[in-house]
């Protein structure tokens, strides 16, 4: 299957895909990088409760530009705002929300999903790459629901959903949904369910893409 019949949307619109599945009165981590995206998104009639590992609760969307305060910022050392009612604490106290269960979801990027729902996020087992774990593995685990934010493939084609990852493990069987800039799927006890297939795609043109069975249906 050729690569010109992929209709990808766009990092931004894979957020705003991420934001309608966020429920009222949820509390939520977005992971450095793409995830942050998701912040800009949510909408204004949810009342949503952002979390951020490097201590803060009630996080809100990018600053205008010029509008910078550098000492607020996320766990990416990105510039954010505050909710009104938000709060600032101790990074010990941060990751025991996190590894106490009291983050419904938590949004993060990845290299490869499988369809079991393992997660590798922090190592590519290159011999020269830098590995980034941070706080992923307790995100991973202490969450409700993982969900993952990342393109389809790699820059050189390759498919991040499979059906084994070959990077070491973030977490096992911790991921509940992938949003892709290809479709959304869900991690289900067959595999990959296809939720949604973006810009008319048929399944048989993301298939081709995709190192892993997709299912539609139940």
């Amino acid at each position: 299957m050729s690569q010109n019949n992929l209709k990808p949307i766009t990092r931004n619109e894979i957020a705003q895909k991420i934001a309608l599945h966020i429920e009222e009165g949820a509390y939520v981590n977005l992971g450095i990088g793409m995830p942050t995206l998701v912040a800009n998104y949510l909408p204004d009639d949810k009342e949503i409760f952002l979390h951020s590992e490097n201590g803060i609760l009630g996080m809100g969307p990018a600053p205008e530009k010029g509008q910078e305060d550098w000492d607020l910022i996320n766990a990416g050392k990105q510039p954010v705002t505050l909710e009104p009612g938000g709060a600032f604490f101790h990074q010990a106290d941060s990751f025991a929300m996190m590894r106490g269960g009291h983050l419904d979801i938590c949004v993060l990027g990845a290299f490869q999903v499988s369809q079991t729902g393992d997660l590798a996020s922090w190592h590519t087992g290159e011999v020269d790459a830098i590995p980034a774990v941070g706080g992923a593995m307790d995100l991973a685990v202490g969450a409700k629901k993982t969900f993952v934010m990342m393109e389809h493939q790699t820059k050189d084609g390759v498919s991040k959903l499979v059906e084994k990852c070959t990077y070491p493990l973030t977490g096992v069987a911790c991921v509940a949904m992938v949003f892709t800039d290809l479709g959304i799927f869900e991690i289900t006890p067959k595999g990959f369910l296809v939720k949604e297939l973006f810009n008319g795609m048929s399944l048989e043109t993301v298939q081709a893409v995709t190192k892993a069975q997709l299912i539609i249906g139940n």
